[in-house]
């Protein structure tokens, strides 16, 4: 097989490459050394991985190619290579959270997330870079991951490596974290798609928290169907975490198809527009004509209220991040980032009494989309108000107040305080070339319709198969 065939197959989706292996055109010890030969060729300039784990993966792709030789194929991922995000405990295997505080840090189990992979057959690549301890900024003394669109452009906060590492193929899934929007953001800023599931839907076992009451899971693939294969693999209940939900998913890649009869799709032009860049507003409300099209009723709707879960979020995040980090508050603070930092003593100082009434605010939010659901199945918005912000705009280092974090939080920090599924799928590129995502929210568990959604959708367009040259 020529180079161009393997960079073909290595920028595929994950479902061909599942084809492939299946069908034994190749083998999972071909492949990953593919995706190892491209990590170490490009990811020096695109700082996507904290940690390569190549003998890991090495040991894992001949386990998957003698059960296949053998018959013994467990599912789409059994061979394919992936990487996780690294706040995700990997035994063995340093998880460092991109910090100094957990430099050094090797945990003695796996996340469940992690154990879930392994047992479908999938091959770890290693750690994934991201902001420090899943907040907004990076310790100014490491690196920081590059958007492969544009490197002067954000690459999309906390699960930014894992949008870099996917989007320039060097694995074919990841895992990623949203507490506020960091599976959402960099999807978007990476021009990829991003599962936020339900809250409690995927096990957060293992995971270090930044907001335990808002904290998610969830997959970050190059096409629906991917994210559907992951989503399938990384859910369940799990008695060690005790937010996860004992409802099964239903079968996401069962239901893929381009017909959207018999669902109603509401949008709130007005929520679109205000403080949205033109042509973010302008590509995600084209995408109501495409769901129209494709049998959806559309139907207006207001949820005029809802923005509020943006100005809230910061109290409830700083919050519970200070007590996440209680251990190392007092000895160790000065080893946190400016920015970090700054959240943890924000949430050394905001009240008990703040504190209570930003959550109870936070039931209002619940309420607006609850009465949403009463009106329609899904509701369509940007993933982000604006194309990726230059580096410029948003520094990696920056200490923003609450006040300035809030704008860009106005569609993603509402369905985090509501825990309410949601997919990003891009739709579209600016003039200059960045791209742009639209989101799609579903009611708590309907994952299968959310994921149905953005496949019908993603079949209409070729968005989803641009690549960035890397």
């Amino acid at each position: 097989m020529s180079d161009n065939d393997w960079k073909a197959i290595c920028e595929g989706t994950l479902t061909d490459a599942a084809h492939h292996l299946r069908s034994k055109a190749i083998s999972p010890t071909e492949l990953t050394e593919a995706m190892l030969e491209r990590i170490a060729r490009h990811d020096p300039a695109l700082h996507g991985y904290v940690t390569v784990t190549a003998d890991i993966a090495r040991r894992q792709a001949r386990q998957a190619e003698q059960e296949i030789q053998a018959g013994r194929y467990r599912g789409p991922l059994h061979g394919i290579p992936v990487a996780i995000k690294d706040l995700c405990s990997t035994k063995g295997v340093r998880t460092t959270c991109a910090s100094r505080i957990l430099g050094e840090w090797v945990p003695d189990h796996d996340a469940t997330v992690v154990e879930k992979l392994a047992a479908a057959g999938a091959v770890m690549l290693g750690k994934l870079n991201m902001t420090e301890f899943a907040y907004g900024g990076y310790h100014p003394d490491l690196p920081v991951p590059v958007n492969p669109w544009a490197p002067d452009r954000w690459p999309g906060a906390s699960s930014s490596g894992s949008g870099v590492a996917t989007a320039a193929a060097l694995c074919f899934a990841s895992l990623g974290s949203d507490t506020g929007g960091s599976i959402r953001f960099p999807s978007a800023s990476c021009g990829i798609v991003g599962v936020k599931p339900t809250y409690g839907r995927v096990s957060r076992y293992g995971v270090f928290p930044l907001a335990e009451s808002l904290d998610h899971i969830g997959p970050m693939t190059r096409s629906v169907a991917d994210a559907a294969a992951v989503l399938a693999v990384i859910s369940g209940f799990d008695p060690r975490d005790p937010t996860t939900r004992r409802e099964p998913l239903p079968d996401c890649l069962a239901g893929l198809t381009t017909d959207l009869r018999g669902l109603t799709i509401g949008v709130d032009e007005r929520y679109c527009t205000e403080g949205t860049d033109p042509e973010v507003t302008r590509a995600v409300l084209a995408t109501a004509d495409v769901c129209r099209e494709a049998g959806a009723r559309l139907r207006p709707v207001d949820v005029t209220g809802i923005v509020a879960a943006a100005a809230d979020w910061y109290a409830v995040c700083a919050v519970e991040a200070a007590a996440a980090h209680d251990a190392y508050l007092l000895a160790r603070i000065d080893e946190y980032g400016p920015t970090f930092r700054s959240l943890l003593k924000d949430g050394v100082r905001i009240s008990g009494r703040d504190y209570a009434r930003a959550q109870f605010r936070r039931w209002g939010v619940c309420r607006i989309v609850d009465d949403l659901w009463q009106q329609v199945d899904l509701f369509l918005c940007p993933s982000m108000p604006m194309p990726p912000p230059s580096l410029a705009e948003l520094r990696p280092d920056s200490v923003l107040p609450a006040e300035a974090v809030a704008p860009l939080l106005r569609f993603t920090a509402p369905f985090d305080f509501t825990g309410s599924p949601t997919i990003s799928v891009p739709c579209g590129f600016t003039a200059s070339g960045l791209p742009l995502s639209l989101q799609i929210v579903g009611r708590h568990g309907d994952e299968a319709t959310v994921v149905r959604a953005g496949h019908a959708f993603e079949q209409t367009t070729d968005w989803h198969r641009r690549r960035p040259t890397v």
